[in-house]
């Protein structure tokens, strides 16, 4: 299997090589060059997401350096609970996948821990490779979670300044020396750029041997199809029907996954892409055409991207395996009220993400209930405290992993949204 660029100028022949080099050097995102195919049958057997996961990567490593890794590194990333709630009174179509219970408390660790566990194996100790992200808010500390004591690489941080909660800003700043932070004055779409900026400058790349562990590495998307495999078998099992799916999007790459596995067979039906008010895709699957725009603050932060990179994979793909996606936009009062609603109603507490697709989910068309939707829970509600504990009027329990953050030493380091910058602050910090 080759792994080509969505911008058709470069290709690599392994899954390894398409990880170590994060972006395409032509500026693209690595996509397969053709998706392998799968029977529902041939999942038999298999119920834990790991070995769901490990048999449904397996042809995109077949011949690779980690083949004889895959089904270790699988039990690595998805090592805790997976649960997919089934529906509560009230809601006898609404299923809830449960992303939350990893060590930084959101979705974004699975493929941080795949990534970080791949790279041990592919580096070298005495050249370490230096792992470049830039972040709305979870997916930094998935990686400084996942890296702080990797042998072959380093972390690089870069978050918006201001578009983070207090937690957040804690789980992205506490994780040692191998993990540098830096607060970027700007927006995230201006953080993704100058990681882009960066992954083309030929001498900053190779003096710091640089890897993505945004969703535009290869190596921390397709991890994310082993929980949409493993929950949608889930429920073909029990109820003889294929899952469709909410999703809170951001930047694309929980949505991708999603629609990647279901064009190699899974037994998934709709997708829906629940955004906040960075109406881009929303508009995209409305009027047909896409127009990237600067990204608004609101309360569902990780989701404040106004250029979602992974759109490139998702035009890539042939119009049957794009199949039957849409997008619904909420907006700030809406999320605030779902989570109140929704705590009083059914004892459900969401964070703000996850209330985005609560909230689309309740707003399906009649034509469209009655088989299994499920909303897909990417933080815990704790992350967000500030947000969520005015409106169900009471605290949220903190998960330990969650609590452990708040007594740990944090640093942060300025900086502008320039790659001069950037260079001297990655020279200053390693």
């Amino acid at each position: 299997m080759k792994f080509v660029s969505t911008a058709g100028g470069a290709s690599v022949g392994t899954i390894s090589e398409a990880m170590l080099a994060g972006a395409a050097p032509d500026g693209g995102l690595f996509m397969p060059d053709a998706l392998p195919r799968f029977r529902i049958s041939d999942f038999d057997g298999l119920s834990a997401p790991a070995d769901v996961a490990a048999k449904l990567l397996s042809p995109f490593f077949a011949g690779d350096p980690l083949e004889g890794d895959l089904a270790e590194i699988c039990e690595a990333a998805f090592g805790f609970p997976v649960p997919l709630r089934e529906p509560v009174e009230g809601r006898p179509d609404m299923w809830v996948l449960e992303l939350t219970h990893g060590p930084t408390a959101a979705f974004k660790d699975f493929g941080a821990r795949f990534l970080a566990e791949s790279l041990d194996r592919l580096g070298d100790p005495e050249r370490p490779f230096l792992v470049l992200v830039a972040t709305s808010g979870d997916t930094g500390g998935a990686v400084g979670q996942a890296f702080q004591n990797a042998r072959t690489a380093r972390a690089a941080i870069l978050y918006p300044k201001g578009r983070v909660s207090p937690l957040q800003q804690r789980q992205l700043s506490c994780w040692g020396d191998k993990v540098a932070t830096f607060e970027v004055e700007g927006d995230f779409d201006q953080c993704q750029a100058l990681v882009k900026s960066a992954f083309r400058d030929e001498a900053l790349n190779a003096a710091f041997r640089l890897t993505s562990a945004n969703s535009i590495n290869l190596g921390r998307l397709l991890p994310q199809m082993g929980y949409y495999a493993s929950s949608s078998l889930e429920v073909f099992r029990k109820t003889g029907a294929y899952a469709n799916y909410v999703i809170p999007s951001g930047n694309m790459g929980n949505g991708v996954a999603c629609i990647l596995a279901r064009a190699m067979g899974l037994p998934i039906g709709e997708v829906v892409l629940a955004v906040n008010a960075n109406r881009t895709l929303a508009d995209f699957f409305e009027t047909g055409k896409y127009a990237p725009r600067a990204s608004v603050a609101t309360v569902a932060n990780a989701m404040d991207v106004g250029d979602p990179s992974n759109f490139a994979r998702f035009a890539a793909l042939d119009a049957e395996a794009q199949g039957e996606v849409s997008a619904i936009s909420i907006d700030d009062a809406t999320i605030r009220a779902r989570i109140k609603a929704d705590a009083e109603q059914y004892d459900q507490v969401w964070c703000p993400h996850t209330a985005v697709a609560a909230e689309a989910f309740e707003r399906l068309p009649a034509s469209e209930r009655g088989k299994p939707w499920v909303v897909v829970g990417t933080a815990d509600p704790a992350k967000f405290a500030e947000i969520v504990e005015p409106e169900i009027g009471r605290e949220v329990d903190l998960p330990a992993s969650l609590a452990k953050v708040m007594s740990m030493d944090c640093r942060v380091r300025p900086l502008t949204p320039d790659l001069d910058a950037l260079r001297d602050g990655l020279k200053a910090a390693f």
